[in-house]
């Protein structure tokens, strides 16, 4: 059980990795344009040229601003022109992407806390 389990958390972080560099290779300079007036965005662009996992970070905190547009918009880190114009079909992956590895990290503690605590073998 305990295997099946853990292999298949895995294989989710393993897709929602490659789907995130997927999209950060070919959709970067599109989501950098799209939000050019967000400040907490211009603070991480350098990241841009920071190889795959600066690629993966610049796109994570994307992802943040779309998960979590309150608290940005809160701090005036994120412009709401900015978040309303950005294509409709680009948030909605970029968010299904943040709450999904949300998601498998929880997945993946309560896993280890079973594992550890005798209820799976």
């Amino acid at each position: 059980m305990f295997l099946v389990l853990g292999l298949s958390i895995f294989s989710g972080a393993f897709i929602c990795i490659g789907l995130s560099l997927y999209m950060a290779c070919t959709k970067r300079e599109l989501m950098l344009e799209q939000l050019k007036n967000c400040s907490i965005v211009r603070t991480h662009a350098p990241l841009k040229d920071g190889g795959p996992w600066g690629k993966l970070m610049l796109l994570g905190w994307i992802a943040g601003v779309f998960a979590f547009p309150e608290y940005y918009l809160k701090r005036g880190q994120a412009s709401h022109d900015d978040l309303n114009n950005f294509p409709v079909h680009l948030r909605n992956k970029l968010v299904m992407l943040k709450w999904a590895s949300f998601v498998l990290f929880t997945a993946m503690v309560v896993l280890f806390i079973f594992r550890k605590s005798g209820l799976l073998k």
